[in-house]
């Protein structure tokens, strides 16, 4: 469960970063590319707020060792992978 919710993460990170460079701006905070997801790709704030604590629990597992990853929560980013990755292909070439 921690492997499959690691690799989403990392997508949603990498589609929110790639969000972020497409409107120019840089962050070198990765919470921050899902804290500003309602600018960058019109995603809701409660989605930029989950990916967020779905930031907290990365820490938490690969810093301080305790998991608090469910599978329910891995299956909502999972989710929420598919809705960035559809919206960062609307965006226009550079």
């Amino acid at each position: 469960m921690e492997g499959r919710f690691t690799l989403a993460y990392e997508a949603a990170h990498a589609f929110s970063h790639a969000a972020l460079r497409w409107h120019g701006y840089r962050s070198e905070k990765r919470y921050m590319v899902f804290q500003v997801l309602s600018f960058t790709l019109d995603i809701d704030q409660p989605v930029g707020r989950f990916l967020s604590n779905c930031h907290d629990s990365r820490n938490k597992t690969d810093y301080e060792g305790g998991s608090v990853i469910t599978k329910g929560m891995t299956e909502e980013l999972i989710t929420y992978v598919g809705i960035l990755h559809t919206k960062v292909q609307t965006l226009t070439p550079i």
